[in-house]
């Protein structure tokens, strides 16, 4: 299903679906195992980031983080919320369509739907 925004959004080129404390779902064709593990310890701390940061976009009670985008010269990344405790990260070219990217990275969080991309907190194991 990641593949989906990938194949049919030009310029698109990874995407991948972590869990809240960064640790990679999903991911596409094309990148390794070892990309999509950094890739997803990065977003989550990107994400935690964004959160933290609210206030700084203006006044707001119960302000809530929607989306975070980064612009690099040779690129972009989006993520999302895609489910209590994950998340849908993005990377783009530079000349993306940025409106039909986060248009189709909803349409796949939603067609999913929240409760199956939901990751549940890990609880410690006892160590008697």
């Amino acid at each position: 299903m990641l593949e989906d925004v990938v194949a049919n959004v030009r310029g698109a080129r990874h995407a991948v679906l972590l869990s809240a404390d960064g640790l990679s779902r999903g991911s596409t064709a094309g990148m390794s195992p070892d990309m999509a593990d950094t890739i997803s310890a990065a977003m989550s701390g990107m994400q935690s980031l964004s959160r933290a940061t609210a206030h700084f976009a203006g006044p707001g009670d119960g302000a809530k983080w929607k989306q975070t985008v980064i612009e690099f010269s040779h690129g972009w990344i989006f993520l999302i919320a895609a489910g209590a405790g994950a998340y849908l990260a993005v990377a783009a070219a530079p000349d993306t369509d940025m409106q039909e990217i986060t248009f189709r990275m909803h349409q796949l969080v939603s067609r999913l739907g929240k409760d199956h991309l939901t990751t549940p907190p890990r609880e410690m194991a006892d160590n008697k």
